[in-house]
């Protein structure tokens, strides 16, 4: 078997004001996978998801991205292998125009001129919004800023995608919509934070279920999923 893309290993983190977030949290990813993480309000997921790039450092512990240690030294070539995308897409645009929230990432790897535009052209298309590079991004309607938050990670080309609720807010045809767009983004390992259970059971082959900080299982999402025990034990519903 390859080399895991993510190894987290004995990670603690707590907060300034003494709340401990994470536990002893281990886990490995592996490439290709689509793996979801799951657990109540205030489990610490989206601590756990912001570590991966190194916006939060764990008290204890180590982590390994794409096979390098998380340091300092590191912290450049790692936050461009991991596309972190936020729940609310409010957090992540903030450009006038959507070509350049999408531009962003590439113009700060300083590539060519003509590479960042084709990054751009190639991540809206992959998210099915080719032609909205002129389009102002606070008029987009919810799922439309979804997607393109999606396209401004993709953009970089990341070998991890890494999502904080992506379904959060969307009515139901623009969530469908979102589930079949990340189901067709083969070339990235995923790891998506999510109370949508149906989405976990579509997208993901592997559940993680995440509470108190700590990690409480971790298994196929075919099994895991339709545990109505441990969904209940846990605060989750089955699909």
């Amino acid at each position: 078997m390859s080399s895991p893309v993510i190894m987290v290993e004995e990670l603690s983190f707590r907060y300034p004001d003494g709340q401990t977030a994470l536990s002893k949290v281990s886990f490995q990813v592996y490439a290709g996978e689509k793996v979801a993480l799951i657990g109540p309000n205030g489990a610490g997921k989206s601590t756990l998801l912001l570590h991966l790039n190194g916006v939060l450092r764990g008290t204890t512990g180590s982590l390994t991205i794409a096979q390098m240690p998380l340091t300092e030294a590191n912290l450049g070539p790692i936050r461009a292998s991991v596309g972190l995308v936020f729940q609310n897409p409010d957090d992540q645009l903030f450009s006038p125009r959507v070509y350049q929230d999408v531009a962003f990432g590439p113009l700060n790897m300083r590539l060519p001129e003509n590479e960042v535009r084709s990054r751009v052209t190639q991540a809206l298309a992959a998210v099915g919004l080719g032609g909205f590079e002129n389009r102002i991004s606070h008029h987009l309607s919810g799922g439309e800023k979804k997607r393109v938050a999606i396209a401004s990670v993709l953009s970089m080309e990341p070998k991890i995608l890494v999502l904080d609720e992506p379904s959060a807010g969307l009515d139901p045809r623009t969530r469908r919509s979102l589930i079949q767009l990340l189901g067709s983004l083969q070339q990235q390992t995923m790891l998506i934070s999510t109370h949508d259970m149906r989405l976990a059971e579509t997208l993901c082959n592997r559940v993680i279920v995440l509470d108190g900080g700590k990690i409480v299982a971790d298994g196929p999402a075919s099994e895991l999923l339709h545990d109505q025990v441990l969904m209940e034990l846990h605060g989750l519903e089955t699909p």
